[in-house]
């Protein structure tokens, strides 16, 4: 009895054995199927995350902005949709409401809608907390310009019909001044200029920079966009053509401060004002001509003629390659010193 009893016990050790080894490997199969079903919804998680977040760098790299973009509208109305852009497309009634001038604008969510005949490309922005707004992006960006005042500055000098304006403007103010510098036979620069090659250098710089600003639109679009949604006046990290533009917009100023110490070193108060007043005037006459002549491939031609007959001009006729021995005023050219009355041959 005590072997069979032996027996018993060993079998039942043996049953329960088993059946603990089932329940855990069970338990084990179950825990894992669990874990590799919740590692699969995270792939499917991240994957559509990491797909979204290519799709937007897309996006932005093409479009220059993406969500979280500020925009200033710049018209008199724009005018948002309540409603989603399906609703549109599927030519539901829609609620629309304006926005104004000078509102400021974050974009919300971008959505694309393929089967838009009018503009796949659906913006939503927001004015505040409350108020949000679907449009086009090509009925958007034409009403709205980029939260920069670099931005601001390139939108309002790109209005052709602005351009048409001041250019008559200046027409009319460069000729006056003239006028009056021509009677009191005062100094004007590429006409009766003083002797300092500032001036000059910095009316051409102006044409340089109208000509470059030109022709980035005109040959690389996709460069000077990139530049007006994220503008910079850093000259370095850019692309080599908006590196020479920038460097003549730094020239510009310095040679703009470099004119106003040199004309008033030459001239009494009341001419320097003169001469100044005059100088702003050629300038804004070169902006205007060299950025509108430029867009119709002429620009070029035309830049190459002014520089050479500017520079002719000044070292035939203003600058001074003589000295008075006699008191060290400077002379164009040899004879009787305006300053002390001595010959100098």
């Amino acid at each position: 009895m005590s072997k069979k009893g032996d027996m018993m016990k060993r079998m039942m050790l043996v049953v329960v054995a088993f059946m603990t080894i089932t329940i855990l490997s069970g338990c084990h199969e179950k825990k894992g199927r669990g874990d590799s079903d919740m590692l699969r919804a995270e792939e499917v998680l991240d994957s559509a995350h990491l797909a979204r977040r290519q799709d937007s760098l897309l996006f932005a790299r093409k479009h220059h902005y993406s969500e979280n973009f500020n925009f200033v509208v710049k018209v008199d109305t724009l005018y948002l949709m309540r409603s989603q852009p399906e609703e549109a497309v599927s030519q539901m009634p829609i609620d629309t409401f304006p926005v104004t001038r000078h509102d400021h604008l974050v974009v919300a969510d971008i959505r694309i809608l393929p089967n838009d005949s009018i503009d796949s490309v659906w913006v939503q922005v927001a004015r505040d907390q409350l108020t949000f707004g679907w449009a086009h992006e090509s009925e958007l960006l034409p009403k709205v310009v980029p939260d920069d005042p670099i931005s601001q500055f390139i939108s309002t000098f790109s209005d052709t019909h602005l351009l048409i304006f001041l250019f008559v403007i200046c027409i009319i103010a460069v000729a006056y001044l003239l006028y009056i510098i021509r009677r009191k036979n005062a100094k004007i620069v590429h006409f009766n200029d003083i002797d300092s090659i500032y001036p000059t250098l910095l009316a051409l710089t102006v044409a340089i920079s109208a000509t470059l600003y030109s022709s980035i639109q005109l040959f690389a679009p996709d460069v000077w966009q990139q530049f007006y949604f994220h503008p910079t006046l850093n000259p370095f990290g850019v692309p080599p053509i908006l590196t020479v533009f920038l460097v003549c917009v730094w020239l510009l100023l310095i040679l703009g401060l470099a004119c106003v110490d040199v004309v008033r070193q030459h001239l009494p108060f009341n001419d320097a004002m003169l001469y100044l007043c005059g100088l702003g005037g050629v300038c804004a006459i070169n902006y205007i001509i060299f950025s509108l002549t430029t867009l119709y491939y002429i620009g070029y031609i035309v830049l190459v003629v002014y520089v050479y007959l500017a520079l002719r001009h000044y070292y035939r006729s203003s600058h001074c390659r003589y000295i008075c021995g006699q008191c060290g005023t400077p002379m164009r050219q040899k004879g009787r010193c305006p300053n002390c009355g001595s010959v100098n041959e």
